[in-house]
């Protein structure tokens, strides 16, 4: 059955982040390690803009984030996981029966009526040859090789700030595959909410500066939207 309803949730963080990024770039300018409690949130900030605009980004990797994504497609975490300074646990397909088979509908499929008709008839074919090959007999691991790339999967998913704000800048840009875009903004609205300052910058390039794609359009229609613009 057809069914998108991704969710996205923040489920654990470092505790207070932007206290021990602070913490730690301020320990690199001083005789003993700094007492964080006795930094105040001024300091706090004025010590993130200083070090990240400055592009010392490695202090950014003592803070990290642990995301549970469900009902996303293989064909997003088939990109997902090309970031590689992460740490993935995802539903194995070769112990978790997928019958009824639910997978993730395209807009573009969604909103032709003629095509939608026919990818629903590929996915029952295939759920349905699915369901037969588990009841003959054959493992689990064998029968997902004709599951499509949209079936659903979930994934659990850990990146330090260094990680995500390269993450954001990669799969928040308009050029960004529609599906892996859609979930980017959502993660970053949630880390936003507990590390604004570290990721008041965070999005696409071209709000930073010239766009790497060369598309000038594009970049003013983000402009436009500024940080935090859902596509």
């Amino acid at each position: 059955m057809g069914c998108n309803g991704m969710k996205v949730r923040l489920i654990t963080y470092t505790p207070d982040p932007e206290r021990v990024v602070a913490m730690a770039a301020k320990s690199c300018h001083t005789v003993e390690t700094p007492d964080m409690e006795e930094m105040s949130d001024e300091e706090i900030k004025a010590i993130i803009r200083i070090t990240r605009d400055a592009g010392h980004h490695s202090v950014l990797e003592h803070a990290s984030f642990t995301f549970a994504i469900d009902n996303v497609s293989r064909a997003l975490t088939h990109q997902l996981v090309r970031h590689r300074l992460a740490s993935y646990s995802q539903q194995s397909q070769r112990y978790v029966n997928l019958k009824p088979l639910e997978y993730v509908v395209p807009p573009t499929v969604k909103n032709n009526d003629e095509a939608l008709r026919k990818y629903e008839e590929i996915m029952k074919y295939l759920e349905e040859q699915y369901e037969e090959l588990v009841d003959m007999g054959i493992p689990l691991e064998d029968a997902r090789y004709i599951l499509p790339n949209a079936t659903h999967t979930n994934i659990v998913v850990t990146m330090n700030a260094r990680e995500l704000i390269n993450f954001f800048t990669l799969r928040t840009c308009m050029k960004a595959q529609w599906e892996i875009r859609a979930m980017a903004y959502i993660m970053l609205a949630q880390v936003r909410k507990i590390a604004p300052t570290i990721f008041e910058t965070a999005g696409p390039a071209c709000l930073r500066g010239d766009c790497p794609e060369g598309e000038v359009e594009c970049a003013k229609r983000m402009r436009k939207g500024l940080l935090g613009a859902r596509p």
